[in-house]
Order: C-alpha cells, then sequence, then structure tokens
C-alpha cells in the first residue's frame, strides 16, 4: 500500500464510527449481507433474521452512511462467532471490516468469551486480526448450526479460524 492509499484508509477511519445496529439500519444490513449472498460469499440473511438477531449486529457508518456490517452470536460459555461481515464494495480494503472485527472482539471480551471463531473464504483477512486456522472438525456440533440451510452444506469451502481472547 502506497502513501496516498494509507492517508485515504487513514482519513476513511477518522470519519467512520462502529456501533450497535439499531431498526433503521435493517434493511441496510440485509442488503449488504445479500449482496455478498448472492456471490455465494455468505449465507443470505432475511428481514426478519435480521430484525430478531439485530441486538447481536454492529455497524460501520460513515458520513451518516452504513458501509459495514457483522454480528456477534454467542454460542456457549466459552465461544462466540463473527459472523455476516459485510462491507460494501465501495469500501473494502479501507479498515471498515478491521474496525467492525475488532469492536466485536471487544464485545466478546466485555461479555466474558475467551474464544471468537469465524467461518471464512477470507482466512488472511482474520489472521492479520489475530486469528489462527483450525481444522473444521476442531468446532463444537453447535457452530453448525447454519449448515442445515447453505447450498454448500455437502461440499462446504468455508475455512475455520479462531482467535483466544483469554492469551491476552
Amino acid at each position: 500500500m502506497n502513501l496516498v492509499e494509507n492517508t485515504q484508509n487513514a482519513s476513511i477511519l477518522q470519519c467512520m464510527k462502529v456501533r450497535n445496529a439499531r431498526i433503521p439500519d435493517v434493511k441496510t444490513i440485509c442488503s449488504l449481507i445479500n449482496y455478498y449472498a448472492e456471490h455465494d460469499k455468505m449465507l443470505f440473511r432475511s428481514l426478519a433474521e435480521v430484525y430478531e438477531n439485530l441486538q447481536t449486529f454492529l455497524v460501520a457508518e460513515k458520513d451518516h452512511e452504513l458501509v459495514g456490517c457483522c454480528a456477534l452470536e454467542v454460542i456457549w460459555s466459552d465461544l462466540a462467532e463473527v459472523k455476516s461481515l459485510a462491507v460494501g464494495p465501495d469500501s473494502r480494503g479501507t479498515g471498515v471490516g478491521t474496525a467492525l472485527v475488532s469492536a466485536a472482539l471487544g464485545q466478546a471480551r466485555q461479555l466474558g468469551v475467551p474464544r471468537v471463531f469465524a467461518l471464512t473464504l477470507e482466512p488472511r483477512f482474520f489472521e492479520r486480526a489475530g486469528f489462527q486456522i483450525v481444522k473444521k472438525e476442531e468446532l463444537p456440533m453447535k457452530v453448525w448450526s447454519d449448515c442445515a440451510r447453505c447450498p454448500k452444506q455437502d461440499e462446504c469451502d468455508e475455512i475455520a479460524v479462531i482467535r483466544d481472547l483469554s492469551a491476552g
């Protein structure tokens, strides 16, 4: 990345904020997620599903416009998942995804969840955020509840990544 790109990214992050999602955000959250779902990058989420899980969502806002979202879902006493991480196409590569994951990890710490995982097609992104690739079989069965509605369930191409928050 060159100096101009670094300066542009720093500028974007200065005027961006990550916050808890609210009711008026739901349609944009669905649009962001379903844009990637249409390209086989993540699972579709219906409006009803986002409304039902709204309290798990974080959004990134720049100039009063939502440019990204993700959810942190607690799976069990020792494990949570970062899911539905979506950044608007025009904001990719500007630090929005990193800011969202960082905020989700902060929430996990506040909740006392020692480990956070994600299932992803972009493992390098998560590795830069301190996650490590693990075998999917190492995750508990409860993790696979979304798989029943995934069209790729028999030929899953997602990679499991995990981050231990208890180690600092």
